[in-house]
């Protein structure tokens, strides 16, 4: 693995970042934060609009005219920055129960506390659905927010003409994303997630594929198309992305190559190619880094790019982060790091931070892990808050589909959000059963009642510590994997073009605000 020897000291950034941590809690009421009168108060940026090549789908007209409605004849653009943060999966009921968790584990009252997210003036609710699909997937509402129109589920940055794994629908099926006009305006990009940064959600932000499955080229096979790692390292807009953070590292790397942590076969690429090589050989100041000592070293406040790829595959969930032996940032760090690079360019910037690992964690039944990770994405954008001022900065704060968590019973205030439900000390609720059973379920999942056992019993939770990040909650349906969930999701927005979230939208508008905030896209008043 070859890594540049750009590092100042490790010290730098560990002061920045834990100077910005001690603010985390007071981000609810940071005044960088615009008030909802003074969000549309700004100015208008001097940038060259550009029509999109899906600028004819309906879907995008559609939600073009909706937002622009909503606009009126007196916008301006006025956010030189744009900062697109998805929690993966992180439905209404993830953000109640991520609060009460967070609130909990500050030792603070759940019920009451207040996320950063929620400190956001404008907010909205989300419609998710695809294409083709009620209940979508993170590849079709990913595109739907990146480039602004509905398509199939488990396609990537195509529009709807497209055929699921067909190579040859791809053609006149191609969509230009926020990113991409970014970087054709001049401005810096950048993505990060705690998912393989090949993964559906930030391969939105550059790649078009009929299936988000083409990670790499064993998922390609002879179909001729790339796949979504090569998209990435041969990306042509503009100069590229000037910070790529997150996991995956995998996706990239031939089995001839040992992976520095593992001491195993570092890829599987069928070609034979280092992708981290040819990303290194991208011309300019560049940096490849795997661990928390790489990432300490570099200096993000300089021009260099950056590309971290901290796991194989995905990034660890913050409740195991700090049993990684290399070690690796938190989405808190990733991010302070991030929005720091990015700002060294004086035309502005777009950036996506995605909370990958809430969605697997729920895929699992896994409370636990699904709320740490929540709070981690919280603490992150309370981080991005104290960095940025809403006079300048768009943020908004969604997810791309929700998850069957479900928070029931009457538990008494106070009660452990992971907890059984409890009317009181001592006082266990209990089914019909006779078992107790805890305050959040899942509607299905692997922990339902298997087809065919002979013993259907639910299990008896009481000896049981449901607190403990490796239990997993109980399950109505049977399913070998917890599935998303139909249900509108939260959407919430500071900054100039933040009023134009508002209602009840389509998930593709979100494009749209950004488009029209950031004056990267042309519209027809």
């Amino acid at each position: 693995m070859t890594q540049s020897k750009t590092s100042p000291t490790r010290q730098r950034m560990r002061i920045l970042f834990f100077s910005l941590a001690a603010a985390l809690t007071l981000a609810a009421c940071a005044t960088s934060v615009a008030q909802p009168e003074e969000a549309g108060n700004t100015n208008a940026l001097d940038r060259t609009a550009m029509q999109p090549q899906q600028a004819g789908d309906s879907y995008y007209s559609t939600a073009a005219a909706e937002v622009n409605k909503r606009a009126g004849e007196g916008f301006a653009p006025g956010a030189k920055n744009v900062i697109l943060f998805v929690g993966d999966g992180m439905g209404v009921s993830t953000v109640t129960a991520g609060r009460i968790y967070a609130g909990q584990q500050k030792g603070l009252d759940g019920e009451s506390y207040r996320l950063a997210m929620e400190s956001l003036p404008y907010s909205a609710f989300s419609k998710t659905y695809s294409h083709d699909s009620q209940v979508a997937d993170s590849a079709s509402t990913a595109t739907a927010m990146m480039s602004g129109v509905k398509t199939l589920s488990r396609t990537v940055g195509l529009r709807s003409g497209v055929a699921f794994g067909n190579c040859a629908s791809i053609e006149g099926q191609e969509t230009d994303s926020l990113f991409e006009l970014a970087e054709a305006a001049g401005l810096a990009t950048g993505i990060v997630s705690t998912a393989r940064i090949t993964h559906a959600t930030p391969a939105a932000t550059y790649a078009e594929s009929a299936s988000r499955n083409w990670e790499d080229d064993t998922e390609v096979g002879e179909t001729g198309c790339k796949d979504i790692a090569r998209q990435l390292v041969e990306w042509p807009a503009g100069d590229g992305f000037e910070v790529i953070l997150g996991g995956g590292r995998g996706t990239f790397l031939p089995p001839s190559v040992t992976d520095p942590e593992t001491g195993q076969p570092a890829g599987r690429r069928a070609d034979g190619e280092n992708l981290v090589e040819a990303w290194l050989s991208g011309g300019g100041d560049r940096t490849y880094v795997y661990d928390q000592a790489g990432f300490d070293a570099i200096d993000f406040a300089s021009a260099g790019k950056v590309l971290g790829l901290f796991e194989p595959s995905h990034m660890q969930w913050e409740l195991d982060r700090a049993e990684d032996k290399a070690g690796e940032p938190s989405l808190a760090e990733l991010t302070t790091a991030a929005i720091t690079r990015l700002s060294q360019d004086q035309d502005g910037y777009v950036l996506l931070v995605e909370g990958g690992r809430i969605d697997h964690g729920h895929h699992a039944t896994n409370a636990a892990r699904a709320l740490g990770d929540t709070a981690a994405l919280d603490e992150a954008v309370a981080a991005a808050l104290t960095m940025t001022n809403a006079s300048d900065t768009l943020i908004i704060v969604t997810a791309d589909h929700s998850h069957t968590l479900t928070i029931a019973g009457y538990p008494v205030r106070g009660n452990d959000i992971l907890g059984k439900v409890a009317y009181g000390p001592g006082g266990l609720a209990r089914a019909d059963d006779g078992k107790p059973y805890t305050t959040l379920g899942y509607a299905n999942g692997s922990t339902g009642c298997k087809p065919g056992a002979e013993n259907c019993a639910r299990e008896d939770l009481t000896n049981v510590d449901t607190t403990d990040k490796d239990f997993h909650q109980q399950a109505l349906v049977f399913s070998g994997s917890e599935t998303h969930a139909g249900e509108d999701v939260p959407v919430y927005a500071s900054g100039p073009g933040a009023e134009l979230i508002r209602g009840t939208i389509e998930q593709n508008e979100i494009f749209h605000v950004m488009g029209r905030a950031s004056g990267l896209i042309a519209y027809e008043d």
